[in-house]
């Protein structure tokens, strides 16, 4: 009788043991799910967001001159550097309008140093900094005639895809200007093009030289589409 009633305790106890195990058993595969479960969904959501970053275009703006340089006076009083900055706020609304992240070099009636040599430097190592798909610099033009008239872009010579950009860009000026149609210029010795690592062009909106030009350069409307002309230029050639 002992030895039965030993035999019953000790079968008990096993029993107690077995279930035990079971229901460790059971509670550490749900922990392992549940952290796999959870590893795996903060993968995708990283994932996700690392794609969302790498599909950001990024834009630089530089409005030429500023603070005491004002650049080019035009022939009825309008001085560049106040231009520049109304085309380069215009422009830099409607690439936002597109999903592009703008960075302006100067958002002010200021330059970024003191002399001239040192402001084109600053600028040159903002771009650089933000190592952007494309940096457009907003100038106007001038020349003897005052007949000479229309948008035109420089880009640096030895760049191919500066060229790309300043081609794509040039047409949708031609189409906003079609009168006065002009081409696109090479150039090697802009401090501005040959020092910057990214692709980089310069656009001259127009003449300050033409008095009909330099009348339609400080009227809003024509600032208006004069900037998305060129917004849509660099959208064509970002987003290629």
């Amino acid at each position: 009788m002992r030895f039965k009633k030993a035999l019953g305790i000790l079968r008990t106890k096993i029993r107690l043991l077995l279930m035990i195990g079971v229901l460790l058993a059971a509670a550490a595969g749900c922990q392992f799910a549940g952290e796999y479960l959870h590893s795996h969904y903060i993968r995708e959501e990283v994932s996700e967001t690392s794609g969302n970053i790498s599909e950001k275009k990024t834009v630089v703006i530089d409005s030429g001159h500023g603070g005491k340089d004002p650049g080019k006076v035009g022939i009825n009083g309008a001085q560049e550097k106040e231009l520049n900055l109304q085309i380069a706020e215009k422009l830099k609304k409607y690439l936002e309008e597109h999903q592009i992240t703008v960075v302006m070099t100067r958002t002010k009636d200021e330059r970024l140093a003191d002399s001239q040599v040192e402001d084109l430097k600053a600028r040159v190592e903002l771009i650089d900094k933000e190592s952007p798909a494309l940096a457009v610099c907003i100038h106007q033009n001038s020349y003897p005639q005052e007949s000479v008239r229309g948008p035109q872009i420089f880009y640096f010579a030895h760049s191919k895809e500066a060229k790309k950009a300043a081609e794509v860009m040039q047409t949708e000026l031609k189409n906003f200007d079609k009168e006065h149609a002009r081409e696109i210029k090479g150039n090697t010795t802009y401090y501005m093009l040959k020092n910057t690592k990214s692709p980089i062009v310069i656009v001259e909106c127009g003449f300050l030289s033409s008095p009909v030009e330099a009348g339609m350069l400080i009227d809003e409307a024509y600032q208006q589409k004069l900037a998305q002309a060129i917004g849509n230029g660099i959208l064509k050639y970002v987003e290629r």
